[in-house]
């Protein structure tokens, strides 16, 4: 089912979601299942899987000839959101980034979740990797999440990235080869690459134009940012729905490391409370209870869905999710 009609069938109550990351190379897929169990019982409609791009560095060989190896590699999406589709009953939402793809690999990787009977994506530019230092497109690839969503807008009516006459005879009504509903991001504290608010919400206008049915937002902290966030797209004739991304904080270092990974910002009361915190533990209770009063208050503005970060672990989020569903 589309994440759209999981909302409209949710008849104005908040739904739960997370997002789990695929497992390194050489982990087992019961990690991550063990990962998911603690959280089914929420009933989530849907779950997010990420994907990461290879990364790569340059190793010198004897002679000085140069070796491209990689050192970072994860497990296909598809193939995870199909196990975990098969094993939990529940619908996925596989992430399909710009970077590393040629758009005949996306639309190869479209087919098989359509051939496996995945109906949504959450479309995505993606990140740099660290040798690039900023975003590089594949050479037959999309540069920005604005096309990758309208290629698949496109496939949703039939028509593949080059029109092949074998798929649409000259002459012959489009064939709808696809339905995917299509997910895209939002910046509560605008994406770093934009120079203003404005801006940002002028491309994700774009994003919504060509096609994208919902937004989710990237992890926030800070309520205040999202109510301005939501009405500043509401303003600029945006009318998805919007569900708000959130992280219950569990490390003291994550005050540091977040911002600096994700380009935003901790309220001055919660990095204060972390800091007098002990250490680890105590920091966790207060990021716990701290995401808590978050969702409540959001689940109050009536939000269609909680999403939640795992970042490939779910106790802090079960806690969450027991005090509100």
């Amino acid at each position: 089912m589309k994440v759209t009609e999981h909302l409209r069938r949710a008849d104005g109550k908040t739904l739960f979601s997370f997002e789990v990351l695929p497992p390194r190379k050489g982990e087992n897929i019961h990690t991550l299942f063990s990962n998911i169990e603690p959280l089914m019982e929420f009933k989530p409609p849907f779950i997010d899987v990420t994907y990461h791009r290879e990364e790569f560095v340059l190793r010198e060989r004897p002679g000085g000839l140069l070796q491209r190896k990689a050192v970072r590699k994860r497990p296909g999406t598809v193939g995870i959101c199909a196990a975990i589709k098969n094993r939990f009953d529940v619908d996925t939402v596989p992430h399909l980034i710009c970077g590393g793809f040629a758009k005949e690999e996306t639309e190869n990787a479209l087919i098989d979740l359509h051939f496996l009977g995945i109906d949504n994506v959450l479309a995505l530019r993606g990140d740099p990797i660290k040798s690039e230092g900023h975003f590089q497109p594949h050479p037959d690839g999309h540069t920005y999440a604005c096309d990758l969503i309208g290629q698949i807008a496109e496939l949703n009516h039939g028509r593949y990235h080059d029109h092949d006459e074998q798929y649409q005879p000259a002459g012959a009504e489009p064939v709808l080869c696809t339905d995917f509903c299509i997910g895209t991001a939002g910046y509560p504290e605008k994406h770093f690459e934009a120079p203003n608010h404005g801006s940002d919400i002028r491309f994700l206008k774009e994003k919504i134009d060509r096609g994208a049915d919902y937004i989710v937002t990237q992890m926030f902290f800070d309520n205040e940012e999202f109510f301005k966030f939501e009405k500043r797209c509401r303003d600029a004739g945006i009318t998805v729905p919007i569900i708000p991304g959130l992280k219950p904080l569990t490390t003291k270092s994550q005050l540091t490391a977040l911002p600096r990974a994700f380009f935003l910002s901790i309220p001055e009361a919660l990095s204060e409370a972390i800091h007098q915190t002990k250490d680890n533990a105590a920091a966790r209770e207060v990021g716990i209870e701290w995401c808590l009063n978050q969702s409540r208050e959001l689940m109050a503005h009536g939000v269609p869905c909680l999403h939640y970060y795992s970042m490939g672990k779910s106790e802090a989020i079960r806690r969450v999710a027991a005090g509100l569903f």
